[in-house]
């Protein structure tokens, strides 16, 4: 058997992990020149060049805009992002830079998070009622995407794993919740079958994507102006 310092028995490890606490035990003297860098040596090109932004996208632009105007902002070759959030829509966008994009594929499939504001067009006298409609919408469900939409409108099912009623307005008539679905879910139509489950209405308002995947608002998440400062710093050292 193999043991490792702290107690842990390595004998049934998967193979690629194997004898892992034996790497990066060498010294950079031993790394040839053209394997890489010493991450403490490493320059600030290398790092932009393989480079993953958590993005906080605002209101308003496109998907499309946000990751050109990295593009345009950082002066990379290529960029791209995992997963397409409506103009509308802000929050969590994973945006790929250079080499980098080669990762898109293994998020854009990935769970998605999201907090929404939803309108609902008349009042639900009971909390517990709207409470018990989130719930119903919970597992698999027929959706069909909304009229304006980039796919075409052919009804699909799409998994909602789990989701929270956070607060319900009912001066206002305004339901705030959070869900945790399945890549490719239109919380739009969700909100459209709420108002229908409850008889009273209902369509979206707000809504922002949390976490995409396995990072989101909390890993390290940057607006935009985070990424021209952190450019202009760079320019001026």
């Amino acid at each position: 058997m193999n043991w490792l310092p702290d107690g842990r028995c390595t004998s049934q490890w998967p193979i690629l992990l194997k004898n892992y606490d034996r790497l990066n035990v060498r010294t950079r003297h031993y790394s040839p020149l053209p394997s890489g860098y010493s991450p403490l040596k490493r320059p600030l090109d290398q790092y932009i060049k393989y480079g993953v932004l958590n993005l906080d996208k605002p209101a308003n632009p496109s998907s499309h805009e946000v990751v050109a105007w990295i593009k345009r902002i950082l002066k990379v070759e290529k960029t791209s992002h995992s997963g397409t959030l409506d103009p509308k829509v802000t929050g969590h966008l994973i945006v790929c830079i250079d080499r980098a994009t080669r990762l898109v594929k293994s998020q854009q499939g990935a769970g998605k998070e999201y907090v929404c504001v939803a309108r609902l067009h008349s009042a639900v006298p009971a909390v517990a009622k709207v409470a018990w409609a989130l719930e119903t919408l919970t597992g698999a469900v027929f959706q069909r995407p909304p009229l304006i939409s980039a796919v075409k409108r052919q009804l699909r099912i799409r998994t909602i794993y789990e989701s929270k009623l956070l607060e319900y307005d009912s001066d206002k008539h305004l339901v705030v919740f959070w869900i945790s679905c399945e890549a490719g879910t239109y919380v739009r139509t969700m909100c459209v079958h709420l108002g229908l489950i409850l008889g009273v209405e209902g369509h979206m308002q707000e809504l922002r994507r949390v976490r995409s995947g396995i990072s989101g608002e909390k890993d390290n998440m940057v607006t935009r102006h985070d990424v021209m400062d952190a450019r202009c710093d760079g320019c001026t050292m």
